[in-house]
Parts: C-alpha cells; sequence; structure tokens
C-alpha cells in the first residue's frame, strides 16, 4: 500500500527572498549557463546546494557537499528557510503551453512525504534504468544535507478524487515562473480531515516513478544505512518527497526524443535505406520537410504501429510497419517492449544497422538526443549523419511496461514540465 505523511515542509522566506529568484529546475536539468544565471539570482539561490561549484582545492573536508550542508543549515538558521507551523500536504499545479503547440494545459499534483519502498513490495515501480555515477553524487549530497530538495514524480491513477478533495480556491502560497514560461503555485493543505481523506484514498494505489529514479533509489540506499545505524522503528528517512500526479488527467504531456546519430565516418545513406529496409517499409518524403509537417506526418502515421522519420542531409524517409518483432533482434524483449518506437530503433536501427554498441549508446558517444524537431533537423542538415525523429511513448506504455516490472530504453520519456527545485524542502533531521 501507499503510505503518505504530511510534513512540516522548509519554504523560502518571502520577506528574506523571492522565491523566484532562489528556485531552480532540478539539478540534472542545469546547464553550465543555468548555474551561473542561478547563482547570479540571489545569494539564497537553491543551486548553491543542489548543484554547487567545485573549486580547485577541494578535498575530503571543503567540497561541493560539505558547502551545501552549511549554506542549507545557514539559510535555516537566519530565517531564510522557515518550517510550516503545521504538518501539511502541497497542492500543487503548472499552468504551461505544450511545446510546439498554441496548446495551453496545467498538470495538478500534491506534495507528501512518501514511503520508500522495495520495487519488489508491489507498491513502487519504475520505468527505467538507473546509473552508479549520478546515484553516488545523490547520496553524498543527501548525507551531508539530511534533506530532499527536490521532487519524486510519481504516477497514480484515479477518476480525479483526490485532486477534487485538494482543490484550494484561495491565493496561492507560492507562485513563480520559470525558464520556460511555466507558472507553478503551491497551496498548503493542513486540514486533518482532508489530509486523512487523501491518505485513505492513495492507500491502495501502485505508484510509477515518472521522473527521479536515481533519486528514489538514492533514498532507498540512504534508508537502508541509516537504518542498519540506528536500529529503530519509523523515522523521518523513512519517506521522501513525492509529487503525486494523476496520470489520467488532460494535464499529462509527454515530448518525444529525438535522436541524432553523428561522427560515424563510413555511414552512406544508400546503405542505410538498404539495411532498414529488413526491418521497416520505407517511404521516400520532399527532403525539406519541416519540423510541422515531420509532427503531423508522425502523428497520423503513428496511431496504428511504429513510425519513425529519418533525415539526413540531403534526403528524408518515414519507416513504418515493423517486419521484425518477434525475431531474434529483439531477443529478451517482451512484446509489450517491442511495439515502443524506441526499442525499434534502438534495436533494429541504431544497433542492429549503424552497428553502435549497447555502451556507446548509453555513454552518448555518436549519439544526441534532443527535444526539439527542429533543432534535430537542423543537425542532420548540417554534417549529423542522420537524425530520427520520434513520436511520444504513450502514457498507457509507461504504465503497462512498469506494472508488468519491464523498462524502458534511456530517454524513451519526457513528462513536460519539469518540477522546480526549493518549493518545498523535506528534512530527514
Amino acid at each position: 500500500m501507499a503510505i503518505l505523511h504530511p510534513f512540516r515542509a522548509f519554504r523560502y522566506d518571502p520577506a528574506r527572498v523571492q522565491p523566484q529568484l532562489a528556485v531552480t529546475q532540478p539539478y540534472d536539468k542545469i546547464t553550465p549557463a543555468m548555474q551561473e544565471k542561478y547563482y547570479e539570482a540571489s545569494p539564497y539561490n537553491l543551486v548553491r546546494v543542489i548543484l554547487g561549484k567545485a573549486e580547485a582545492r577541494d578535498g575530503e573536508g571543503s567540497n561541493v557537499y560539505t558547502r551545501a550542508a552549511q549554506s542549507f543549515a545557514d539559510w535555516r538558521k537566519a530565517g531564510v528557510l522557515k518550517p510550516d507551523a503545521e504538518p501539511s500536504f502541497y497542492t500543487y499545479t503548472q499552468s504551461f503551453t505544450v511545446p510546439g503547440s498554441d496548446v495551453k494545459a496545467e498538470r495538478r499534483g500534491f506534495i507528501a512525504a512518501g514511503q520508500i519502498e522495495e520495487y519488489g513490495a508491489g507498491v513502487v515501480f519504475r520505468h527505467e534504468q538507473t546509473l552508479a555515477k549520478p546515484k553516488n553524487d545523490r547520496l553524498n549530497l543527501l548525507r551531508a544535507t539530511k534533506a530532499h530538495f527536490g521532487h519524486i514524480f510519481m504516477l497514480y491513477s484515479d477518476s480525479g478524487e483526490v485532486d477534487a478533495l485538494l482543490a484550494s480556491p484561495g491565493a496561492p502560497d507560492i507562485e513563480v515562473m520559470d525558464e520556460y514560461q511555466v507558472t507553478h503555485r503551491v497551496w498548503k493543505v493542513s486540514d486533518p480531515k482532508i489530509i486523512a481523506a487523501v491518505q485513505e484514498k492513495m492507500r491502495e494505489q501502485r505508484l510509477i516513478i515518472a521522473d527521479g529514479h536515481h533519486r528514489y533509489e538514492t533514498s532507498l540506499n540512504y534508508r537502508n544505512v541509516r537504518r542498519a545505524a540506528d536500529g529503530q522503528g519509523p523515522a523521518p528517512y523513512d519517506s521522501v518527497m513525492m509529487t503525486l500526479v494523476n496520470m489520467n488527467s488532460k494535464g499529462m504531456v509527454i515530448l518525444p526524443t529525438h535522436r541524432v546519430v553523428h561522427g560515424l565516418a563510413s555511414f552512406s545513406v544508400e546503405k542505410f535505406i538498404e539495411d532498414a529496409r529488413k526491418h521497416f517499409s520505407i517511404e521516400e518524403m520532399v527532403p525539406t520537410i519541416s519540423a510541422s509537417h515531420a509532427t503531423s506526418v508522425l502523428r497520423e502515421s503513428g496511431k496504428c504501429n511504429t513510425a519513425l522519420i529519418a533525415v539526413t542531409a540531403s534526403r528524408a524517409f518515414l519507416l513504418h510497419s515493423p517486419k521484425s518483432v518477434g525475431t531474434p533482434v529483439f531477443s529478451g524483449f517482451s512484446l509489450r517492449q517491442q511495439a515502443l518506437d524506441v526499442v525499434q530503433l534502438h534495436k533494429g536501427l541504431l544497433e542492429g544497422v549503424l552497428g553502435l554498441s549497447e555502451e556507446s549508446i548509453r555513454n552518448q558517444e555518436n549519439l544526441s538526443y534532443l527535444r526539439d524537431t527542429g533543432e534535430a533537423l537542423t543537425r542532420a542538415r548540417n554534417g549529423a549523419n542522420v537524425s530520427f525523429l520520434m513520436n511520444p511513448c504513450r502514457m498507457e506504455q509507461v504504465r503497462d511496461i512498469a506494472f508488468a516490472g519491464e523498462v524502458l530504453p534511456q530517454k524513451s520519456t519526457d513528462f513536460f514540465p519539469k518540477m522546480l527545485d526549493g518549493l518545498t524542502i523535506y528534512a530527514v533531521d
């Protein structure tokens, strides 16, 4: 069962610093340029905690993690960050324009301290594999600060009952707009009756991690270490800060992540198409295809089956109707996984036709990932070997694969928008 707790979030005191100047994108979405911008925005910007700057003389006694812990402690002591008086849930909405369109949308969720569970317990499900390096980094930060600054983005499924319970008609406690023109609003919900009703509604839910796999597994490792050391019963470190969103809501948006292959000295368009015909039916397209037209073609062609567009410097092709489902090419993949466009692309084309290894794909040696369709087209027309344009993964595909205990290839999902760090902070000590 999914066990959720209200908590006394630490939040920025607007009398000391405007939240707009203090919150950030998640650590793994912060570019060096964004890091600089955050540093310049305020001496209390959370980037100093979640992604501080390394210094030449860093060592065991002084490093990004010790400085993060010191900043967090200093800000609490000075009252820049203050804990709420009552344990609360926090309604969280994000209003945005869907990228590449004029469609306005709003995603609703709520923030809670969710009990950490092993995957085998059948409560929390993943849909991605994780890597050791980012988990080590986040574990070092958690050990130093003993707090969670970002959100584990969790999905649940109902008919809107939980959102209705948490509806907050008054003015939000926090309202900020991020660099992607997304408006983030947070309302504190402290009514014990509402909290109890939400807890009861969520109790039988199965949760899917949408974003935050590395941080969830880091929190699990941290919990296990603390349990072994403390030898005590339930404690704050048994939970992690989650934002829970109904996967059936209209505001759920998954964006495609296009692939750009570059640096292959022996790449030949003619050879690629010849070999790709073993895996797909292929139709040549107008080479000057625009981003909007490509998106339209993909959407229509992908309604019933896999559809990809391959673009080179002077040619473009629609690849559809996979031919190799069930063949040894996809050994070890279920039919659910084989139905994914990204699996067809990775196994059939990137590995099978272009000869990229799983390791080189994982390390992005000859592969780049881009959200913007126009940029992917530009890369292909200006020196890359080939760009593959894709449809987004569908929510029901993520759900079915996660609940089956399977995973998707890396960069299969791009849930938009991202949740800001620093709106609420969950301290475990």
